[in-house]
């Protein structure tokens, strides 16, 4: 299955899972309150299979699958037979209408807990929050090669992607955190990174890669892929040499060579550059050159480039037993609800870009496709994270938006009276238009992505 395939196809199921899962919510509570529901739909236009139920419900899979409705009995909508005007929506009281809007969102964290829960299952794999280099505010706050990352700001981190969630929030928000590490000698201590110092602007999706940090599983293994003809390594290195030492200093990836080489260079004279190839441990004498760079500068070089391997298989696995699992379910889909605030505040207050928090149906699509090419934990936790997103962003008070209905409802306990039709009206409008605008904003930074 090519890319785009693959994209369109997981983008559809997430979409077809969550989207209906949705509705469900509205249709479970509506009938539990005694509205009378017409249609309930799975994707929109034409249908290609329906049936009518005993309860008077027509059930429905329309041609378009990027979505779905419930259509309940409202006299605002169609004309109601008088015999049942008591199970129309509108005729319902402040409350049950409030539980009825409020059931969609509410089904969305619901179905999170539950995907979750089946995640932490299932067992996810990732990598061990094991620090392959530290450089700047991370070695400045005395993170080292080798450390392993326990918690950040007492938020347990037992895989790198919770360690990178934990950093990369604390970094956009340029707070001090605390860092519990555990060294590999098994030595553990605390350490305060100093994340205020970030510069004002920096890349915000390499929020970790600012404060200093390369993950072990991240590292190019010192392997050679190419030897440059005219350079001192040719005709003594070769493609597939692992290097392991330079000049008697241990090389632990590919990145480890250069500051190596450089620091040979300058000492000046022949080094040992210690290899494995073909099984054997070899000792090769070296002599870096010192060439120039069209910037005028000059570099120590050997001649090797890295063979550009693959990255190694995952060595943890984020799992728990089904018991376990619960209120860790809850938990995280409680944590995710609150980073999904606070981002949608720093968008609002321009402390991010709105270009890495609004997202069109481009880059779901495309991560819908990656995180289901991990797996089928990974796909779960995908899902689980988009249904989360479903939830909040219906809730927000934009009238279209389950959170508009939700606030003219709120008027009308305070006030007493249900909002006119005039200012609903208006209202609706107001919130079209902010939807499309979102909505072109969205297409906008996926192409935008797609190009750059």
């Amino acid at each position: 299955m090519t890319t785009f395939l693959g994209s369109l196809w997981w983008l559809l199921v997430a979409l077809g899972v969550l989207v209906t899962f949705h509705e469900f919510g509205h249709f479970w509570v509506a009938r539990r309150c005694g509205v009378k529901v017409l249609r309930f739909s799975v994707g929109f236009g034409r249908a290609l299979w329906s049936r009518r139920g005993k309860d008077g419900t027509e059930y429905v899979i329309a041609a378009i699958p990027l979505g779905g409705y419930v259509k309940m009995s409202d006299e605002r909508e169609g004309e109601v037979p008088a015999a049942e005007l008591d199970q129309a929506f509108n005729r319902q009281g402040v409350w049950k209408r409030i539980a009825i809007v409020a059931a969609g969102p509410l089904a969305n964290l619901l179905l999170a807990v539950a995907l979750l829960w089946a995640m932490l299952v299932v067992g996810r794999p990732d990598y061990a929050p094991v620090v392959g280099k530290a450089e700047g505010i991370a070695a400045q706050a005395g993170l080292r090669a080798g450390d392993s990352i326990r918690a950040v700001d007492g938020r347990d981190t037992p895989t790198w992607s919770e360690a990178l969630m934990a950093l990369t929030v604390a970094a956009l928000d340029r707070r001090p955190v605390q860092v519990q590490v555990a060294h590999a000698n098994g030595a553990e201590s605390t350490h305060a990174l100093a994340l205020d110092r970030l510069p004002a602007a920096f890349d915000e999706s390499r929020a970790v890669q600012a404060v200093g940090l390369t993950a072990r599983h991240d590292l190019l293994p010192a392997v050679v892929g190419k030897v440059s003809e005219g350079l001192p390594a040719w005709g003594v290195l070769a493609e597939g040499d692992r290097i392991t030492a330079v000049d008697a200093h241990p090389v632990g990836s590919f990145d480890d060579i250069a500051p190596l080489v450089k620091a040979l260079g300058e000492r000046g004279g022949p080094g040992m550059v210690e290899v494995e190839r073909d099984g054997e441990r070899l000792a090769l004498e070296l002599t870096p050159a010192r060439r120039g760079n069209p910037d005028g500068s000059t570099s120590w070089l050997l001649g090797v480039a890295n063979a550009g391997v693959a990255r190694p298989a995952p060595d943890a696995v984020l799992r728990l037993n089904p018991i376990a699992a619960i209120p860790a379910a809850i938990d995280e889909t409680g944590y995710q609800v609150q980073q999904l605030f606070a981002m949608i505040g720093r968008a609002f207050s321009g402390r991010v870009s709105v270009q890495n928090t609004v997202s069109g149906p481009i880059a779901i699509a495309q991560a819908a496709n990656a995180y289901a090419s991990g797996g089928v934990a990974w796909f779960l936790n995908f899902l689980a994270l988009l249904s989360v997103s479903l939830a909040i962003l219906n809730l927000l008070p934009i009238p279209v938006l389950d959170g508009g209905h939700l606030l003219y409802y709120l008027i009308e306990l305070a006030t007493g009276r249900p909002v006119g039709d005039r200012a609903m009206a208006i209202g609706q409008y107001l919130g079209l238009a902010l939807i499309a605008g979102l909505t072109g904003l969205a297409f906008y930074n996926d192409i935008l992505r797609l190009v750059s």
